[in-house]
């Protein structure tokens, strides 16, 4: 049976997570149940790999639930916990040990921890199969602003000349270059051009860009599709490569996939990331570019450009403005400045 690159995700994702609901307490399977409606499976991932953490935690701290395992605890236990007890939890994990490795979270991760353990509180007290909330009792963990790490203009067309000149590779990285300089070239200038997620960027199939209005079908995150436009810049990169695309025979299955790898595969998210990361060093040794801090960098020239901060939350994806304005606030403080002068109360004489 035929699927598009996202249905294949999503299915690889749900078997992933069948996986990861075994680990945990046989209740937790209803919270699951109950979250599909309103939630991706990323999402729901991410939340079995939290609360998964929480019940190590419990394991970890706790005699009487030492030696029983996870999987056989009872919902009552639930009942058990006190708002200490998760702040004492969200301390633990700032630093602990598993399985032989040592984790440390930021104030970020805590954070979604905290969330997470919040939503599977919500859903067992609503459904009135427990009869405390105490995950509501603890504070979110306040968040330090850091810089948003981008490219400065200089840098961006410094990158782009690496990509085409290779310049700086070593000899054997070269030798990969010289047959992947051009696809390289197009997914950057992409990546720089249009500030699209990385996961939308190796989704793309060759029937999703449409030259005649300049503009790519993406599936963005939440499943739902929308059209971004590019500029000549962008268009000229990916005319030169699909000129070369068509010369390959792409391994069976991957046939519609607009990027592909050496292996005539679909590109995935990790090559995406090493590639950037490789031309990125050579560039910048200060700054650690990933390809979320190419769509920084778009978002960052885009709003500079036009001012317009609905614009940049739209293009970018964002379904909240304020969530736009967050990362992007320094820039509004700086145009909110500049506007100190431009308005004159008395001509000079």
């Amino acid at each position: 049976m035929d699927r598009n690159y996202h249905d294949q995700v999503n299915i690889n994702n749900e078997k992933h997570l069948r996986e990861m609901i075994r680990e945990l307490p046989k209740f937790s399977s209803e919270f699951f149940r109950g979250i599909e409606p309103t939630t991706s499976s990323r999402t729901r991932i991410a939340y079995a790999f939290d609360l998964g953490i929480f019940f190590h935690f419990l394991q970890e701290q706790n005699s009487y639930l030492k030696d029983k395992p996870i999987p056989d605890w009872p919902i009552d236990i639930l009942d058990q916990i006190k708002a200490v007890d998760i702040e004492e939890y969200l301390s633990w994990l700032n630093y602990y040990v598993k399985d032989g490795k040592e984790f440390t979270n930021d104030e970020q991760a805590k954070k979604r921890k905290l969330i997470a353990l919040r939503s599977f509180y919500n859903y067992f007290y609503k459904k009135e199969r427990v009869k405390t909330n105490p995950a509501v009792l603890v504070d979110i963990p306040k968040l330090h602003q850091k810089e948003i790490v981008r490219l400065d203009i200089d840098e961006v067309a410094r990158l782009l000349d690496e990509v085409e000149s290779g310049e700086n590779l070593t000899d054997r990285q070269r030798a990969f270059h010289n047959r992947t300089k051009v696809r390289d070239l197009a997914m950057m200038t992409l990546l720089l051009g249009t500030g699209i997620r990385v996961s939308e960027c190796v989704g793309l199939d060759i029937n999703d860009v449409d030259f005649n209005n300049n503009g790519i079908k993406i599936r963005r995150k939440g499943g739902y599709e929308a059209v971004v436009y590019f500029g000549d810049e962008v268009r000229e990169t990916l005319e030169n490569y699909l000129v070369e695309r068509e010369k390959t025979v792409p391994c069976a299955g991957h046939e519609d996939a607009l990027f592909l790898s050496l292996q005539n595969k679909r590109m995935n998210v990790r090559s995406v990331e090493k590639m950037v990361k490789k031309y990125a060093q050579l560039v910048t040794s200060l700054k650690k570019i990933t390809p979320h801090k190419l769509r920084s960098t778009y978002g960052t020239n885009l709003y500079r450009a036009t001012g317009d901060i609905y614009l940049v939350a739209d293009v970018l994806g964002h379904k909240d403005v304020n969530t736009t304005r967050k990362h992007y606030a320094a820039l509004e403080e700086d145009r909110r400045r500049s506007a100190a002068n431009k308005v004159i109360l008395r001509k000079e004489e």
